[in-house]
């Protein structure tokens, strides 16, 4: 039977694009792999070439990771940069083990937000504006700036702020801003704003946390405020 390449093989069992659409997770280690060298040789596809050299490995990466570039370089199909970029993942994947996982801030309360924010925000003279996205045990996934504008305000669009949002995954959203004049007093437009976010939570099922005004020594909060 004629060899098929990858480019023949139905979209979802291509391993990017099964990547891409499923995730890491759902790859097997010979896909993983056949994404890093691209393609197989003439008799096998990426996918099977890897196959068999992790066959020869006991199906072990451990095993793997202690072949040298001219063990790997035997194989048809495999050439030294092959080689070498299956071997730098495996040294990755060794240096990724002894990390320590990075700790993700707890930003549950306007405090630690603002303890979090005011060294970004301190010495700005325009006001900008970011998105604290939350995973459920209000530990930070990443925060964005979603504004850059004005001495006295700076343009929001809720829409940018939910896209976001969905695309961390995020179950809780906090968003702050700063004032370079001092004023802690929420603005019209603050408050619109902020019940604007609110209902926008509500219909994603997202729980809106606060919104938190930040000069350089003091806050202000919504929820503090019993207005969020």
């Amino acid at each position: 039977m004629e060899k098929l390449n990858i480019n023949q093989w139905a979209q979802e069992d291509r391993p990017r694009e099964k990547m891409a659409s499923l995730g890491t997770e759902a790859l097997s280690n010979a896909e993983l792999l056949a994404i890093l060298i691209g393609s197989g040789s003439t008799k096998e596809s990426a996918v099977d070439l890897m196959k068999h050299i992790l066959a020869d490995c006991n199906n072990n990466l451990n095993t793997l990771g202690k072949m040298s570039i001219n063990d790997l370089c035997q194989y048809n199909g495999i050439g030294e940069a092959k080689a070498i970029s299956i071997l730098a993942a495996c040294e990755l994947g060794k240096r990724r083990q002894a990390e320590t996982p990075e700790e993700r801030p707890d930003l549950g309360t306007a405090t630690r937000i603002y303890n979090h924010m005011h060294p970004v925000m301190q010495d700005l003279d325009v006001e900008e504006f970011w998105a604290l996205l939350l995973n459920q045990h209000y530990r930070l996934i990443k925060k964005v700036r979603i504004s850059h504008g004005g001495i006295t305000e700076t343009s929001v669009d809720i829409r940018v702020i939910m896209r976001e949002a969905v695309l961390a995954n995020c179950t809780i959203l906090a968003v702050c801003h700063n004032h370079p004049s001092g004023n802690l007093t929420p603005s019209k437009s603050d408050e619109i704003l902020t019940r604007s976010l609110n209902r926008a939570c509500e219909v994603m099922n997202i729980k809106f946390l606060d919104h938190v005004i930040v000069t350089d020594g003091l806050y202000y909060s919504f929820h503090e405020d019993g207005r969020c």
